[in-house]
């Protein structure tokens, strides 16, 4: 799952709870909910964006509490809902889920490893009036799609994406490059040309929980993205008009960051299986947050109230250099977790801006992801899967 988000109008609201906004600052309505309705998957994913203690995490939300959370959504401005896990496929009510989402106008979209799925629910999503389904891949060839899902899920994945196009949906393929799959760029992209996508989304490994504890073994090289992006541009002028192609480059080799999640707190809600409401879904990891439950207060009083939602609202929360940068208001500051992750502050310029006094930090990344990538297999770490008890050594080319 990425974290950019693109421009929406902003709406007034209440300027309660004071950390990091200024009294005058209007809070934008939550137009997209993400619904993280499990952790339980049955993929071992080493880039998972769930939290490296998901197991620590047992009661769920029942489906009455989930209800609850679309309707308090909708009221506040949500328009778009996402069934996110782990796999959601692996919630029993999820048919009943996406029925009443449907009753209260959401546009609804399944994100999914395929694995679970059959063709019947899918027919029976289509019943209930699900709009969209992305089936995510791990690689274009099945021993490197099996290896990092740590399981036989590559056969099924293809007849579940045909399944998909059958059911009258367009058919949204997602593949999270990193060092180990990007070199399969053309055979991934003809993969899904095979498959008649309408849609490819090549997704940049981001680096937070599992994939951090990874990144020298994830991390692409300077060379492999450079043939990358020149093969997905040459399929994005080849497809224009039949297939689209979505590609963006890593955060660590850019100059200046992504305005990450159009801003915090100001589009994206996100909704943990627990019911903790984060401004995206790595928030968690931060220090300081005071996790707002939505057991314990209406999503209402989370948007606009809680400290963790206002924290870094607006801009009057930014230290130097982004305090007095022209651009502050283009990218925020860039993501709060990967400063925080990289520099141990999460107030501090994201160390991919040039400007940042750490972005040492991030081409020291990219050299030690080099050291790690020139050794031998015998040599290399293991990759740490979502599993911990799945660890294996894949050749970092």
């Amino acid at each position: 799952m990425t974290k950019a988000g693109s421009n929406q109008n902003k709406a007034p609201g209440s300027t309660g709870g004071t950390t990091g906004l200024k009294r005058g600052t209007t809070i934008g309505q939550p137009l997209w909910l993400l619904a993280e309705l499990t952790y339980a998957c049955p993929l071992q994913c080493p880039y998972c964006s769930n939290p490296t203690n998901f197991s620590k995490i047992k009661q769920e939300l029942t489906t009455e509490q989930w209800i609850s959370v679309f309707r308090q959504a909708r009221e506040l401005g949500a328009t778009q809902l996402g069934f996110s896990g782990g796999e959601p496929l692996s919630r029993p009510d999820l048919v009943e889920l996406i029925r009443e989402a449907r009753g209260m106008g959401f546009y609804t979209n399944l994100i999914t490893s395929g694995v679970g799925m059959t063709e019947s629910k899918v027919a029976e999503f289509k019943e209930a009036g699900l709009d969209h389904i992305q089936v995510s891949f791990q690689a274009s060839t099945e021993e490197l799609n099996n290896l990092i899902a740590g399981t036989d899920a590559f056969k099924h994945k293809i007849q579940m994406a045909k399944a998909v196009k059958a059911n009258g949906y367009p058919m949204v393929l997602c593949f999270v490059t990193h060092r180990q799959n990007i070199d399969q760029m053309e055979s991934i992209l003809d993969l899904a040309i095979s498959l008649n996508a309408d849609y490819v989304e090549l997704a940049t490994t981001q680096y937070y929980g599992w994939a951090m504890h990874n990144r020298d073994q994830l991390l692409p090289m300077k060379e492999q993205l450079e043939r990358a992006q020149a093969i997905a541009h040459r399929y994005q002028d080849d497809q224009q008009g039949k297939m689209k192609i979505y590609y963006v480059i890593p955060d660590y080799y850019e100059e200046r960051p992504k305005p990450c999640m159009n801003g915090w707190g100001n589009v994206f809600l996100t909704i943990t299986p627990d019911g903790t409401a984060l401004p995206c879904h790595s928030a968690r990891e931060l220090p300081g947050m005071s996790l707002p439950n939505i057991k314990d207060m209406s999503i209402r009083e989370i948007w606009e109230d809680s400290s963790d939602f206002n924290r870094f609202r607006g801009l009057d929360w930014m230290k130097e250099p982004c305090r007095s940068c022209d651009e502050k208001e283009k990218d925020f500051g860039g993501c709060r977790c990967q400063a925080f992750m990289l520099t141990g502050d999460p107030a501090k310029a994201d160390p991919v801006c040039t400007k940042s006094p750490d972005h040492h930090l991030i081409t020291e990344a990219i050299e030690q992801a080099g050291l790690e990538a020139e050794k031998l297999d015998t040599e290399m770490q293991p990759l740490v899967f979502r599993n911990p008890q799945n660890s294996k050594r894949l050749h970092g080319k």
